[in-house]
């Protein structure tokens, strides 16, 4: 697999260290990453201020830092709005469309999408119809840039994995495919290996983090006693540490046929805090559970530049 971070990771978004995108994809080639996946919105690569200066930029860090840039990230939901008067598929439609010509600009063939989160009182067959609607047209467009639109298995609509590729078959295009990842499967209850297996044939990119469940309790004080909390609040945490099966999932996704981009993501607050030290020691520590697990395809493999800090703990990049 080509092993890949995502600028997310470092765009602030839950309180971490921001890094311009410039400084994001050198940072990521010293670490030793091969590629990157590039967030399609502010701070990184919104359509609204990607001119061709920027793309130009952006195709020279990435050509200094020696790493690629596979996927553009799109963020959608294509649940109706509270005015109806408002045109928001066709926004996400011309949204997704830019990310295909930034993508086709920046040589990354694959754009990744959501489906729709779902809402108490909605008709599921009116939204499944309004999905399958927009990502036939949404595929259309791509196509023209020789782009592939990946949809990822977090949101409501198609997310168990039986689901979701119903939904693809309904859909019914060639550039088509699935962002398939296993944290979600995993908090559902769904067999990892399993799902991957099924799903491998149609994924394109599989996104990974790792969590530990931590259990919460709410004080009875007529009782005396605790009361038992549900669901468990969810932590990131350093790769392989956490309790998702990922030697499971990725033998499921290699026996099913996958060889493409595996990203790491810290989408959410991590153990040990956001800070620059944190944010590349969890990155490094992925590329390591990755090359030990023979997860990394890249012929020309490089080792990271780390600190003597990282040697002791999960591994640092020198900022």
């Amino acid at each position: 697999m080509k092993l890949c971070l995502f600028s997310v990771s470092y765009a602030g978004f839950w309180g971490q260290a921001t890094l311009p995108l410039s400084e994001f994809i050198a940072r990521a080639g010293r670490l030793g990453y091969a590629s990157v996946m590039l967030a399609g919105k502010r701070p990184h690569v919104s359509p609204l201020d990607a001119t061709a200066d920027m793309l130009q930029s952006l195709k020279g860090a990435l050509k200094s830092a020696g790493v690629s840039c596979d996927v553009i990230a799109g963020y959608t939901n294509f649940a109706p709005g509270s005015a109806a008067e408002v045109p928001a598929i066709e926004f996400q439609i011309a949204y997704v469309e830019s990310l295909a010509r930034i993508a086709s600009e920046l040589g990354a063939s694959v754009v990744r999408v959501f489906t729709a989160y779902e809402s108490s009182g909605q008709d599921l067959q009116s939204l499944w119809n309004r999905i399958v609607a927009a990502f036939r047209e949404i595929c259309d467009r791509a196509a023209v840039h020789g782009v592939t639109v990946a949809i990822q298995n977090h949101h409501d609509l198609g997310l168990h994995t039986d689901a979701l590729l119903e939904l693809l078959a309904d859909i019914n295009r060639p550039n088509l495919k699935l962002g398939f990842d296993a944290w979600s499967p995993a908090l559902r209850g769904e067999n990892v290996y399993e799902a991957a297996r099924k799903a491998a044939p149609h994924t394109a990119i599989t996104t990974n983090a790792d969590y530990i469940r931590v259990p919460r309790y709410h004080y009875q004080p007529a009782l005396v006693n605790y009361e038992r909390q549900s669901p468990d609040w969810v932590r990131a945490v350093p790769f392989g540490t956490g309790f998702i099966d990922y030697a499971a999932f990725f033998k499921g996704l290699r026996e099913g046929g996958f060889n493409g981009v595996a990203v790491y993501e810290m989408c959410s607050p991590i153990r040990g805090g956001g800070n620059l030290e944190n944010l590349d020691g969890c990155a490094v520590k992925y590329l390591e559970w990755m090359r030990a697990h023979q997860h990394d395809d890249n012929p020309e493999t490089r080792a990271p530049v780390v600190t003597k800090r990282s040697k002791r703990s999960v591994g640092a990049l020198s900022s």
